[in-house]
């Protein structure tokens, strides 16, 4: 058992995405009271927990959607993904959000490029 598992919280972190990209559908933002600051929370279909939003992830979200208004980002779907950051001085953990990406398969490799070949004639030496 991890012991993060015995402890959840009301607010998703890091570790709670056990190192994967999850994919997620917007279901609503609400300002909520974290230790005396007001802050908005990103909930998701079907998901206990919100994402306490920060303005990277905020402004990533606003990208994304297209829209700095909240309610416009309502059944939008984005990709959370485990990361680092520097606070305080040190390397925590934290959640970053990502558009999704169209397909499942990922990209073929490049072909390879010969750095030898001498038919470039373009290249002024």
């Amino acid at each position: 058992m991890k012991i993060g598992s015995a402890f959840p919280g009301a607010y998703l972190k890091a570790a709670d995405l056990n190192g994967k990209r999850v994919g997620v559908t917007i279901d609503k933002v609400e300002m909520e009271d974290i230790g005396g600051e007001t802050k908005p929370i990103l909930h998701f279909k079907g998901k206990e927990r919100g994402l306490v939003l920060n303005k990277t992830n905020a402004n990533s979200i606003t990208f994304i959607v297209g829209s700095d208004e909240t309610d416009q980002w309502v059944g939008k779907r984005v990709v959370l993904y485990p990361s680092k950051t520097d606070f305080q001085g040190k390397s925590v953990a934290c959640i970053r959000v990502d558009p999704p990406q169209p397909g499942t398969a990922p990209a073929p490799p490049p072909p390879p490029v010969d750095e030898f070949a001498d038919d470039d004639e373009s290249v002024p030496f």
